[in-house]
Parts: C-alpha cells; structure tokens; sequence
C-alpha cells in the first residue's frame, strides 16, 4: 500500500477523551480530522460539520466475514480503511454521531485499540454541535482526498472475545458491565435481532449506556461517572463491557475512561455473539449485585 507524505501543520493536543463543540469549532482547520461514525437510519444523512470524513461502522470498518454486527476489522484492513480516509499518524481526530455519544464512541475505542491516541469524542455529538449554533454542511460525509499514512499498531486486550470474558465472570477481581437496556438484561424485552436468546451473561452487572448521559446524549460529570460505576462494580477496577453488538460497550468505556478506570476491555461479538444459541450460559431476572 503506498501512501502520501502527511501535510505540514501543528499538532492539536485534545484536553481528553471528550471534547465539547466550542473546542471543535475553534481548531478546525488546524489539522484535526473530523469522522462521523453514525450508524442505522442516520448513517449517509445530509448533514455534517464541515469536513467531516465517514467512519463507516456499517460498512468498511466492520469485518463482514463476522457471523456478527460490528466486528472489529483486522490490523491490515483497519489500516487500509483510514488510509483511504485520509489519516496520518501525526492527525488528530475527533468522532462524533447523529444521536449524542453512541456510536462515536466505538469509533474512538477502535482508534485506541489500534495503536491511535490521539482522538477524543464529541460531547453530545451533532445535536450539540448545532444546538451551539456552528455550521453544518448539507450533505453526507465523505472523503475523497489524497491517502494517508496510518498504520494500526494493535494493542492486545481491548478488544476481547468470549472466552476471555467467560474467565473475567468467574474472577472475583473483575466486572462485566452489560450496556444494553435493564429489560433486555432481564430477558423481558425482545432482543432486536432474530434468533438471540433472552436475557445476559450469569454473574454479568446491568448499567444501561444512559444512565452515563443527560438529555442530549451528554456524558455525565466525572464524580457522577465514578458513583455509577461504583454502584455496578463495588470495589472492582478490571471492568469489561457487553452490549449488543459492541457498540454502546464503547460507552460505557468511555464513561469509564473519564470516571479514572484503566483496566477496561470491551466484549466484540457482545449479546450478537452470547446470546446465540450455544452452550454459554444464560440467566434472566433483575441485574447481580456487585
């Protein structure tokens, strides 16, 4: 793969993993990179900050060889992907997404586990980003511009498979953090895919993504992030988190991330994977204590 020599300009340091939209819209141009990983019915929508390149969670950056949504993509084929995105190494980016902080923060966690730290999430995504009256752009994201010279540079035990975390339920040290919905943990809701059992993982915690946010998919103060999480996992610091197809795990990685956690892992096949029908075990009813 050949790629072209990144531009001259000065590196943009984000203050952390989450940036509000007046930090954006003073360094655009600046050299930040801008990607819009928005998924389902607002992927594609006509409207993005100016620039914005498409993080394409449905598509390229997903491993469609995966019986299951939202595989994280191999090294070479995550390095491909933002290289025709136009990423250097020496880039600094900021994610974002149509509903507040939901799929960008799987975004920013695939960036992390590939050796990429300089990328932080847009605090309330696009609805805050308009609601602070900054432009947007009346059209998709999308890039077309010269290659770049990203490279993945993997880093073991962000992502993580089911075994792994089969070995974290059955270690008294460790938590497993489940994202989804307190009724599609208890089995009590229908899970949205065909063909998943109801219910979660035995020994699995609940602590739904949206309880980590105010309206507007805001994330909560760090003090508030730190209560949240200490009512899940007790005094446990390893945490690994399972939603339903590894998206809004991301979420609860992030809001982990800001609450000062650093032993964090997130389940790829998640609730997609486990709740297949298959001898991993399953269990029903309300959310197990810490």
């Amino acid at each position: 793969m050949s790629a072209t020599t990144p531009p001259e300009h000065t590196i943009v340091e984000p203050a952390g993993p989450l940036v509000d939209a007046d930090w954006v819209a003073g360094r655009l141009g600046e050299g930040l990179v801008l990607f819009d990983a928005s998924v389902g019915a607002r992927r594609g929508a006509a409207a993005r900050i100016p620039g914005a390149r498409p993080f394409d969670l449905d598509g390229d950056l997903s491993d469609h060889t995966s019986a299951v949504p939202h595989t994280m993509p191999g090294a070479a084929e995550f390095t491909e992907a933002l290289r025709a995105l136009g990423l250097h190494d020496t880039d600094t980016v900021v994610v974002y997404d149509a509903q507040g902080v939901y799929s960008s923060a799987r975004a920013w966690w695939m960036l992390r586990a590939m050796g990429f730290d300089r990328v932080a999430v847009l605090d309330g995504g696009l609805p805050a980003w308009t609601a602070a009256g900054h432009p947007v752009e009346d059209e998709p994201a999308a890039y077309d511009g010269p290659r770049g010279t990203f490279t993945a540079r993997p880093r073991p035990g962000l992502i993580v498979d089911a075994d792994t975390v089969a070995a974290a339920l059955a270690d008294p040290r460790a938590a497993v953090l489940d994202a989804r919905t307190r009724e599609r943990y208890a089995g009590t809701a229908p899970e949205p895919r065909p063909g998943l059992r109801g219910g979660h993982m035995p020994g699995s915690v609940s602590l739904p993504f949206g309880e980590l946010q105010r309206d507007g998919g805001v994330m909560r103060p760090a003090e508030e992030l730190r209560t949240a999480f200490k009512a899940a996992a007790g005094d446990r610091e390893q945490l690994y988190f399972s939603c339903g197809s590894g998206v809004t795990a991301c979420v609860l990685a992030l809001g982990a991330t800001l609450a000062g956690y650093r032993e964090l892992a997130v389940y790829d096949g998640s609730w997609s994977e486990w709740g297949l029908p298959s001898k991993r075990p399953v269990a029903t009813g309300g959310s197990d204590s810490p």
